[in-house]
């Protein structure tokens, strides 16, 4: 057995059966080891950022890291952008990046690159693998670390992995969160208790229904309000579980709605800051008076920590500790006539089906779906943490391979859609239960309203040379079959309801192209 052998032979054993792969010569003894090691899926992506924003996603469901495999620094570097988002997210994410021979490092041949730099600012844990005995325990280190929430990076020299492995047997991952502190949690208890306008702000893990059912009863036994973070990572929604406001993207909005709490409580989340730095602008959302107290630390499970603030509470409380009880809000009617962006979301909330998984990159155009979910049937929702775009068909792509029964929906904006097409061509040939709504506005929403923000009262043809999608138009429907994915173009909500039923009764991917105008 040799060391590529002996790697995949340890991820099987530590439950890690997908690698989302794009590999070169420096990865080839990997690649032959997959005929061998069977226990591994390895899934081609035509783009590495495919690879990373397929690991994200898949993570992001699996609750266990899928490897990604990419060749040297230059194929890593194609994948930080998604790396960056999954990193954001707190998604589990191995990285197997290929090198020279270690003989050949000081060559310099021409694709010798510096990857432990590049990998830095990604990766919560990386290591440069110096022997192939240790491969087994790199690894396993690797996978460990990236269980608390993280991207890990190992990187691989070739003669490693074509190296025999005589070490023996393969080591095994011993993981388990660090309990909660005691200590902390009474503090943010007592904070609560005498706060005169206390709020609870979740995320992460405490978006799950678990988590969002005990932040409901928190809430019952204080008084105080809940709020969520601005971009869930996964979120579970829908069969009337808690619906907590967002916290709003711009910074002024945000300031405002935070401002009369005097006591802010966060469950999964650090404290928010603005996503830009505007003129005249600030960087801390909370006001300077406000007292903030995180009850998780790096290596604590969000879930625990919110569910001892609860029974810390349920001790002192003076009301009655009692269950989450669902709402029941009626499901969205089916609107009808020409399609734009709210009419789009309301169509497609009335239609998808139980336990979907929705993946958001629709950004100016998907808004309004995030307000219609109490009244829906079960499913989880998706959406991009870090900002960097072109997330959305690659998360799809993971979401899809990780949880096979279930039908994910992406919302894809035209422009961040362009980053990663080449996703679509994974989902054809892995044969994925996911319908791809292209929201085509023929621009870059979010870059116009930016500019505007920024202080600019007019622009020029130049300046609409670098917000609009024209000249030529994108054709979505061609490119998508010339993927392999089937394809239509729609512009009424009628036709939209129309096809997205065909599009869930089918086997396989398909693509709708809205035209919101």
């Amino acid at each position: 057995m040799n060391g590529a052998e002996i790697l995949l032979k340890t991820a099987a054993a530590a439950g890690v059966d997908v690698c989302f792969s794009n590999p070169g010569t420096t990865e080839m003894p990997i690649v032959a080891a997959f005929d061998n090691i069977k226990s591994v899926k390895p899934v081609l992506c035509l783009f590495e950022g495919v690879c990373t924003g397929a690991a994200d996603g898949f993570g992001r469901i699996k609750g266990l890291p899928a490897l990604t495999l990419l060749h040297l620094g230059p194929g890593f570097a194609n994948g930080i952008a998604n790396l960056h988002n999954a990193r954001r997210a707190g998604t589990p994410v191995v990285n197997i990046v290929g090198d020279h021979p270690t003989w050949h490092l000081a060559a310099d041949a021409p694709l010798t690159m510096d990857i432990a730099s590049l990998a830095k600012p990604v990766s919560l844990w990386q290591r440069y693998n110096e022997s192939v005995e240790t491969l087994p325990a790199d690894l396993v280190e690797a996978i460990k670390a990236s269980l608390y929430g993280g991207v890990s990076t190992l990187i691989v020299p070739n003669d490693c992995q074509w190296l025999e492995y005589t070490a023996g047997a393969t080591a095994r991952v011993d993981f388990s969160f660090d309990p909660v502190d005691a200590k902390r949690i009474d503090d943010a208890a007592k904070a609560l208790n005498d706060a005169k306008k206390p709020l609870l702000l979740i995320g992460g893990a405490v978006l799950r229904e678990a988590g969002l059912k005990t932040a409901a009863r928190i809430q019952a036994m204080t008084g105080c309000e809940f709020m969520m973070t601005g971009f869930p990572g996964h979120m579970d929604r829908g069969n009337g579980l808690p619906s907590p406001r967002r916290v709003p993207y711009f910074p002024e909005e945000a300031v405002k709605m935070l401002a009369p709490y005097d006591v802010v409580i966060l469950a999964g989340m650090d404290a928010p800051v603005a996503f830009f730095g505007y003129r005249d602008g600030q960087s801390k959302i909370l006001g300077e008076d406000t007292t903030a107290i995180r009850i998780d630390g790096e290596k604590q499970n969000a879930l625990d920590a919110v569910a001892a603030l609860a029974d810390s509470i349920s001790k002192v409380s003076n009301k009655a500790d009692a269950a989450y009880t669902p709402g029941n809000d009626p499901k969205p009617e089916l609107p009808m006539g020409r399609l734009s962006r709210g009419v789009a979301c309301r169509t497609i909330a009335a239609l998808q089906p139980e336990n979907a998984i929705i993946v958001d990159e629709g950004l100016t155009s998907s808004g309004a779906y995030l307000l219609m979910d109490s009244g829906l049937s079960p499913h989880t929702y998706l959406t991009n943490m870090g900002g960097s775009i072109g997330w959305g068909m690659p998360c799809a792509t993971g979401a899809a391979i990780a949880a096979p029964n279930r039908p994910v929906i992406n919302f894809q904006a035209d422009g961040s859609g362009m980053y990663t097409a080449q996703a679509l061509w994974t989902q054809a040939r892995e044969n994925l239960d996911i319908t791809t709504l292209v929201c085509k506005n023929n621009r870059y929403s979010i870059l116009q309203a930016e500019y505007l923000r920024a202080g600019n009262k007019t622009s020029g043809s130049l300046v609409a040379s670098l917000i609009e999608l024209d000249r030529p138009t994108i054709d979505w429907v061609n490119i998508s079959w010339g993927m392999g994915v089937p394809a239509v173009s729609v512009d009424t909500c009628e036709d939209l309801a129309k096809e997205f039923k065909k599009a869930l009764g089918e086997e396989g991917p398909h693509l709708i192209e809205m035209n919101l105008g």
